[in-house]
């Protein structure tokens, strides 16, 4: 897919560009990145350099993935990086994603990270024709939590022994949000949907 930029009240989502290498390897320094997330630790600047140079271009080129700088519009700063991961090809009869992030500690708790979810959430779902988004998180994860709740995402559980982050299985939160939960009406087409009435 041609890589998009999307835009909210006071951001700016657009695909990783090598520039961003020294702002996502400082945010990246904080240990609660890699605690909950499944970033190298330690990170190097290669790690950054990797993922902003080779990763995420390569994501967006095989549909696999569509990762995005997500900056502040006011003063042009990296506030974080979402993405779209663990997609199923557009067209397959199971299209769907999971929602990722993290976000730079300076920039947490300003509702920015929702705010950028929420927009690439409408448009995994409305422009790209997802029919499930999820969400995964290590169970203990609160702030991460908070910011799907925020988003829409409806918490479905607890998945036991999903993860393997550092050696480690782990349980995992698991929240859903389908294009029927979007406040409005234009949610597009896609697969009927049966809920269980129970």
């Amino acid at each position: 897919m041609e890589p998009v930029t999307l835009t909210t009240e006071r951001l700016l989502l657009r695909p990783h560009v090598p520039s961003d290498a020294p702002a996502v390897y400082a945010a990246c320094q904080d240990p609660e990145i890699p605690r909950w997330t499944n970033v190298p630790s330690p990170y190097g600047m290669a790690d950054a350099e990797e993922f902003v140079g080779r990763i995420s271009p390569e994501g967006w080129r095989t549909d696999t993935s569509y990762n995005f700088a997500v900056i502040g519009r006011a003063d042009g700063a990296l506030v974080g990086s979402m993405g779209l991961i663990r997609m199923t090809p557009p067209g397959s009869p199971e299209h769907q994603a999971e929602l990722g992030y993290w976000t730079a500690k300076e920039h947490r708790g300003k509702g920015l990270t929702a705010e950028a979810a929420r927009a690439v959430a409408r448009w995994a779902l409305v422009d790209l024709g997802v029919e499930r988004l999820e969400w995964l998180a290590e169970a203990g994860n609160e702030g991460s939590r908070a910011v799907a709740q925020k988003t829409g995402f409806h918490m479905e559980g607890v998945l036991r022994s999903k993860l393997l982050h550092q050696g480690t299985r782990r349980d995992a939160w698991i929240g859903s949000l389908l294009p029927s939960d979007l406040p409005e009406a234009d949610a597009g087409a896609g697969s009927p949907y049966l809920p269980y009435p129970g």
